[in-house]
Parts: structure tokens; sequence; C-alpha cells
């Protein structure tokens, strides 16, 4: 009878430094005949993997996954955090267990699309809730089932033309027979949707690129030359007021209120502050730490002296693993939750109805007004490239360019003054 295996801590790198240096791997029991192993060498720490079937006779096969971030950060590929490490084994494991043969049938758009999200979790360690639903709800149903080796320039862009003229989904009663839609009809709803068929070629064309870059015999072609819809990526102009800002706090339920504070505070997204959770609030240096992000990359929202007072009153008698921001019966809000509420919020406040993430954007023009720099605004926010801020508010900040053009140009005296101004 072989000898049970002990379970070694591994998902801590503290713990994995304490374990001895050894020849062979620490094993953690995955399931049955499957094990993540943590090699501890002098210099170097590695992941690996073994893999025998149950009740099959013979040894283990083995493989090395990646270097352990035991000293420097993980990118994802050649150095793995034991989540990554923990997801590259799993999959090498179900490879194993159909036999270490191809999987029978053609490969597919959505096999392809499959590839991209698992590549994707252990780069990153999750999938965007986001990206999840494109893949899921928009490519698969209607490219899914086409061969790669088969697509042609003409199926890409007939979908992509097709989506650009779909229309729009709207929120729909779970369990519902009907989706609810609204219709594309006028030149603002036509460039909204061909910006959103954009965002969806791009994630097939991510998931056709990664395909081929080892099977080189794809038709690669028939989707890089598809192009996107130019002029239809228009940055948003919805910012509020100090005041708007103001109105709209008071005007939210007691309940919804403290994580539209939040939003206006912090400028985190709606999924990034539902996610927050007491532990992630660090009084010392002033940030909450958002760990549940649109790009899968955590990062820290800082807090002035008015976020931190929010923040005291929203952790209060709260334990560490306690969402900040909670629902009136103790549970976490939930996806979607906030439309309505904010609806009604703008309903009672008089004023033009947005959506949740256009607290987002007041945080940032607040930002910009005041005269902080791009660069700062962009680490604030999480935006992974600068150009992104600057088309969002670069038009609010001070610049030298705009004082010039006031200081120097007088006027032609066309216009006369009048004292009827516009209540506000």
């Amino acid at each position: 009878m072989g000898r049970a295996v002990k379970d070694a801590k591994l998902d801590k790198r503290d713990a994995r430094l304490k374990l001895a240096v050894q020849k062979e791997p620490h094993w953690r029991l995955v399931s049955e005949g499957a094990h993540l192993g943590y090699y501890r060498g002098a210099r170097v720490g590695k992941w690996v993997a073994r893999f025998k079937a149950p009740g099959s006779a013979g040894g283990y096969a083995k493989k090395t996954l990646g270097e352990a971030d035991d000293v420097r950060d993980a990118d994802g590929e050649t150095i793995l955090t034991f989540r990554q490490a923990d997801d590259a084994a799993r999959i090498w494991f179900a490879e194993k267990a159909r036999g270490d043969v191809e999987v029978v049938g053609p490969f597919t758009v959505a096999t392809a699309l499959d590839e991209y999200a698992a590549s994707f979790k252990i780069r990153t360690g999750a999938i965007p809730s986001d990206l999840k639903s494109r893949i899921d709800e928009i490519i698969k149903p209607a490219l899914g089932h086409y061969e790669v080796a088969k697509l042609t320039q003409k199926i890409v862009s007939g979908w992509h033309e097709a989506r650009a003229s779909s229309p729009a989904k709207l929120r729909t009663r779970k369990g519902a027979e009907t989706q609810n839609e609204r219709a594309v009809d006028d030149k603002e709803g036509l460039r909204k949707r061909r910006a959103t068929a954009n965002r969806d070629l791009t994630v097939l064309k991510a998931a056709l690129n990664k395909a081929a870059e080892t099977r080189d015999w794809l038709p690669i072609t028939a989707w890089t030359k598809v192009k996107p819809f130019k002029g239809v990526d228009v940055a948003k102009r919805r910012y509020l007021t100090d005041d708007e800002a103001r109105r709209l706090v008071n005007a939210s339920d007691p309940d919804f209120r403290p994580i539209v504070r939040a939003a206006l505070l912090t400028g985190g997204r709606y999924g990034e502050l539902r996610h927050a959770q007491v532990k992630d609030y660090d009084r010392q240096s002033k940030t909450v730490y958002l760990r549940e992000t649109k790009n899968a990359e955590p990062r820290a929202a800082y807090l002035d002296d008015e976020g931190v007072e929010m923040m005291e009153q929203a952790v209060v008698n709260k334990g560490p693993q306690a969402f900040i921001f909670m629902r009136p019966d103790g549970t976490q809000w939930m996806r979607s939750q906030q439309l309505r509420r904010m609806e009604e919020a703008f309903d009672r406040a008089k004023i033009d109805k947005t959506t949740f993430h256009d607290l987002r954007r007041s945080y940032g023009a607040r930002l910009a007004r005041a005269g902080v720099p791009m660069a700062v605004i962009a680490e604030a926010l999480g935006h992974k490239d600068e150009r992104i801020t600057r088309k969002h508010y670069a038009h609010l900040a001070p610049s030298y360019v705009s004082e010039t053009v006031r200081s120097a140009v007088a006027g032609l005296g066309i216009v006369e003054k009048s004292n009827v101004r516009r209540l506000v």
C-alpha cells in the first residue's frame, strides 16, 4: 500500500519559505491521484505537478509548471503564484485524465474561447465578469460552432456588422421567457451599438490570436483583416457637479447611501466596492484595497479625510471578513442591484438620470479640475494607459493652452452684457 501524502501548506509564501530544502517536492493533494507540489531548492522554489489515474498501475507522470513567486513577482507565465500554479495543474490533470490525446473533433471557436479564458485566469487569477459574459452570452452562441480552420473574413465581418445593428439587451427578470431589448432607432444608439460590437470583436480576436500562437495552420487573415468601426468610441462627458453629488447622496436610500458615498470619494466601480471587505481597509495608509477589479488587477483606492471618516463609519462593529458595504439583511450587494436604486435616487434628487459608473467619472473629474496630473489620476482610477485618462479628463484640467488663449484674446465687443442668467 502506498504511503499517504501529508498535505504541505503551500498557499502562503511565508509558510513555503519555512519548508525544508529537499530533493523531493512538498506535495498537496488536489484530487485522487493528482497532487500539486512545491520544490524547495537552495536558490529558488518551483511548482510541480504529478498525476496517476486512480486504480492504475505504475508510477506518477510529473510536470514542472514554473517558478514560484518566492523572490520575484509572478508574471503568470514563467513565475506563478499558488493560485496560478493550482489552475495550471488542474488543466494538466484534465489533459492526463483524457489520456494525453487531443480533444476529438474539430477545433472550434468555442474551444478557442475556452482556452483563452483559462489562460487569462492563469495569468491574472480571475476572469472579469464582463469578459465572461461576452464569451458565454454573445460570441459563443453566434460563432462557437464554427471550425476555426474554416473561418473566413466574410463570416467574422458579417457577425461584427450584425452585432452593430442588433437590439441592445436590457435587464430581464430571471426565468423570463423572453429577453427585454431596445431597438437601435437613432444615430446615438447606432454609435453605441458599434462601440459595443468593437469590444466584442476585440475579445474574439484575442482568443483566436492566442489559439494561432501554437497552431500556425489557422487562417489568421480571417479575423485580422476585419477592422473595428471608426469614430464610435466617444468619451462620455457626464459628470456630477459637487451640488448634484450632495443631492444624490441625500436622495439615496439609507441602506444604499454608503456605497454611493464610497463611489464618489474613491472612484471605485460598483463591482469593486461590493466585494470590498473590512480587512481591505488600511487605516494607517488611508487606503482601501480593491481586489475584484475590471481587469483583474487589484489596486489601492486613496482616501482623503472625508473618505477616511466614511470608511470608519462603514466598518464599525464588523469583523475582518465582513463586506464593508452590505444590504440591510447583512448580505452582499449583488450584481445589477444598483440599477433601480440609482434611478429612484436621481428621480428624488431631480437630476438627469445617469449610471452608477458616472460616480466614478465624477471622482476623476474632480481631480482633473483641481489640477491633479493625468498620471496621478490614471493611477488612482486604475487605468492601464494614461491615454485613457486624457481621453476622459484632459479637457477639464487647467492647461497652459487654455489660460494663454483666454488671457491673450480681449474679445470683439460684439456681445452685449446682460444680467439674465440661467438658474441651476
